[in-house]
């Protein structure tokens, strides 16, 4: 960046001093170069921004450790690729996690799919066990959504049978097919 007038010691001396038109000065001079250097290594212009202001930010809170005597490009600019190292290792490092997790959920999406065509497997066998009458009942409650009062008159049973069938049928179940709750 040979093109680049370097500011001065003297200017670089009043950035430690605190003195914020001193900031600014060094700031217009840099922002452009900088942010050409940024981007051409993000391939991000809006990102390139973002890290050049937050390079800039720190600059300013570190502003006592800065040495006029030394060269001030050179260390905007390290510090610049240091920053955008940091960020595309970090970027690397969240695709690689994504990644790890993405084949993780589809190992977990096939196995509860397995699992739960085994469990209606399952359930359909232990339903083909219960009586005509008791698997009725159930059918007419569960997949139907009747009351005990509507499968009662349905069936011309009493509303207490209908309670009775449907306790044992579900506890038919629950020990055929292993389900917590049905």
């Amino acid at each position: 960046m040979a093109y680049l007038t370097h500011p001065t010691q003297h200017t670089l001396h009043r950035i430690t001093q605190g003195d914020q038109a001193a900031f600014a000065e060094i700031y217009n001079h840099y922002r452009k170069p900088a942010l050409k250097f940024c981007t051409s290594l993000l391939k991000d212009e809006e990102e390139a921004q973002n890290m050049l202001q937050e390079v800039f930010i720190k600059i300013w809170d570190r502003r006592a450790f800065i040495k006029p005597e030394l060269n001030f490009q050179s260390y905007l600019f390290i510090c610049l690729r240091n920053m955008v190292f940091d960020h595309l290792k970090k970027l690397e490092k969240n695709q690689l996690l994504m990644q790890y997790y993405q084949e993780r959920m589809e190992v977990l999406v096939e196995e509860d799919k397995e699992e739960r065509e085994l469990r209606i497997q399952r359930l359909y066998a232990a339903m083909n066990s219960l009586s005509k009458k008791r698997e009725q009942i159930l059918r007419l409650n569960v997949e139907e959504g009747k009351t005990y009062q509507e499968i009662a008159e349905t069936m011309h049973i009493s509303k207490n049978t209908v309670k009775n069938q449907l306790v044992k049928a579900k506890q038919i179940l629950k020990q055929k097919i292993d389900f917590a709750s049905f």
